[in-house]
């Protein structure tokens, strides 16, 4: 193979973070991980100046019972102070995956806004009625849905000077406890 022609090592985008350019904690407008993702998603929803396609798609990683990690982009049908949900076809690799190992992450990936968001959860089964009602047109029995619960989520905010904020709430039995991971 030869040596690449791109000198990959430098390529590197300067941030915009005009608006608030720390994801501080004294900041914070909620220590409610599922209430400050609606206030990231309602914000990259509303950038109208921005041209965002599908801000709903998301990284999906699974791993099934051979261990083998895999990625793949889904769109976000729903997120409720329980979780996220999302629909698929139960007998794809990754409703198999899901069924084996119910551990899965998700990652959104806002570029525009130099924000990303991940979230470590356990799947769920959408219940039957929550799944019909978001079927408009007649799909396969397999088609369905998976709600995930997240256990962990974490906020990063770029930073030109690539000391990029991070946030993080894990949860600790009926609370999410918050601890900053950079910088």
């Amino acid at each position: 193979m030869e040596t690449p022609s791109i000198d990959i090592q430098n390529i590197r985008a300067k941030y915009n973070n005009a608006q608030d350019p720390y994801l501080l904690e004294e900041k914070l407008p909620t220590t409610d991980p599922f209430a400050l993702f609606d206030i990231w998603f309602r914000d990259v929803a509303s950038q109208s100046d921005l041209t965002f396609e599908e801000i709903n798609a998301v990284s999906l990683s699974t791993v099934g019972k051979d261990l083998r990690p895999s990625s793949r982009m889904v769109l976000l049908k729903a997120y409720t102070p329980t979780g996220f949900s999302f629909f698929t076809n139960y007998t794809s690799r990754k409703g198999h995956q899901l069924e084996e190992n119910p551990n899965a992450a998700m990652l959104f990936y806002w570029p525009k806004v130099n924000r990303q968001f991940l979230e470590d959860k356990k799947s769920e089964l959408v219940e039957q009625a929550e799944r019909e009602g978001h079927e408009t047109i007649s799909k396969p029995h397999s088609w369905g849905g998976f709600h995930l619960v997240p256990r962990y989520f974490e906020f990063w905010q770029g930073q030109s000077d690539r000391l990029h904020d991070r946030i993080v709430f894990e949860r600790d039995t009926d609370i999410w406890l918050l601890k900053r991971l950079s910088p």
